[in-house]
């Protein structure tokens, strides 16, 4: 591994292209990596104990502290450190607001929770086939802001190491623990369950701001749309609902998810 910046002036180059090709979730899931893009994220991976694998920078860039700071722990880290040219920066950065500074990183995917070492306080929130990166990311971001414990992904949902979503997550992605289940083995997951499995529906009865529900809480959001399957909704202990007093009958996902987050961990979260 070198240990300072390589100067990278063609878009032939194979690191460059490997950065490129992670713009296809095929490519993530075939690799196992990610991108992430801008100081501000990459010292939010750094916090949360990540290495990349490679970071990139631009050449004859005038970098400031942060900069400075993020390519000496690359270094540190044995990363592929590459100085760019502006034109191959200009390809493999996001096509709005490109970042001077690009981190590629290993995939983190966690354990089911396990039901016995939950403690009473705990959040766990589950997703069940959310569809849209920039929703998911704005949850992840959510989540890690009132503490929950982690966030499952229920069935066929969409990267969270995408660009977008990873973007979305406003560094987020890099604190927050994520599952994957499939269906069946998430519906025995809440079976097991100690607490309340908590999930909104639009016919349940019970206000989501009167619900105090016994942790720890397991709380489930269905898709955009269709929202909950049959089975998921069979294996909640308790459904509330979100009032509307409008003509529509639901709010965006991310913006529901949060209420009811915010509602379960409103007494935990008072300073």
């Amino acid at each position: 591994m070198p240990r300072e910046p390589t100067l990278i002036t063609s878009l032939q180059n194979e690191r460059v292209k490997l950065i490129r090709s992670l713009e296809m979730r095929k490519a993530r899931r075939d690799t196992g990596m990610f991108v992430a893009e801008g100081a501000s994220l990459l010292v939010s991976a750094r916090e949360a104990g990540f290495e990349p694998r490679i970071l990139v920078t631009q050449a004859w860039a005038e970098q400031g502290d942060v900069g400075l700071s993020l390519l000496d722990w690359a270094l540190a880290a044995r990363a592929d450190v590459l100085a760019v040219s502006p034109t191959v920066l200009m390809k493999i950065a996001a096509k709005e607001n490109p970042q001077a500074m690009i981190g590629v990183f290993e995939q983190r995917w966690a354990e089911p929770p396990a039901t016995a070492d939950l403690g009473s306080d705990d959040l766990w929130l589950a997703l069940e086939e959310v569809r849209d990166p920039g929703n998911l990311g704005t949850i992840i971001r959510t989540a890690d802001a009132v503490g929950a414990r982690g966030v499952i992904l229920v069935g066929n949902c969409c990267d969270p190491y995408s660009h977008e979503c990873v973007r979305a997550t406003m560094g987020s992605i890099f604190a927050v623990p994520l599952v994957r289940m499939d269906r069946a083995a998430f519906v025995a997951l809440a079976g097991a369950w100690s607490g309340d499995v908590v999930g909104t529906h639009l016919e349940a009865s019970e206000d989501f701001r009167k619900a105090s529900p016994r942790g720890p809480v397991l709380l489930v959001m269905g898709s955009e749309g269709p929202g909950m399957s049959e089975e998921v909704r069979a294996a909640c202990s308790r459904l509330v609902r979100i009032p509307m007093a409008g003509t529509l009958d639901s709010l965006n996902l991310a913006v529901a998810t949060a209420l009811v987050l915010y509602q379960i961990k409103g007494a935990d979260l008072r300073v």
